[in-house]
């Protein structure tokens, strides 16, 4: 499982720009499963995202291809995480590491 957390380098008008391609890009994501939450961060300065069942590759081309990466106006820093624990919502993202 992942944390994806973006940071905005630009004030957050310049950011609300790209938000409507945001948001579609998010839903393609919460769509194909990939997408478990997802919000703003508070104070404003950027947003975090979890997301699970694809590998650390491949979630790299995913926050490279957000629009607010392409357009410039954020940083994302990526965490991988084993969730040995989780709600029973999340039990379909559970992992053994024993296994």
């Amino acid at each position: 499982m992942f944390v994806m957390e973006l940071t905005y380098t630009v004030p957050v008008e310049a950011v609300e720009e790209h938000m409507d391609a945001h948001l579609a890009w998010l839903d393609g994501y919460y769509a194909a499963g990939v997408f478990l939450a997802s919000g703003r961060k508070v104070p404003r300065d950027g947003g975090v995202i979890l997301a699970g069942g694809v590998s650390r590759a491949e979630i790299e081309r995913i926050a490279a291809e957000d629009p607010f990466t392409v357009a410039g106006v954020c940083a994302y820093t990526v965490t991988e995480f084993i969730a040995t624990k989780t709600s029973a919502d999340l039990s379909t993202v559970r992992e053994n590491p024993l296994v």
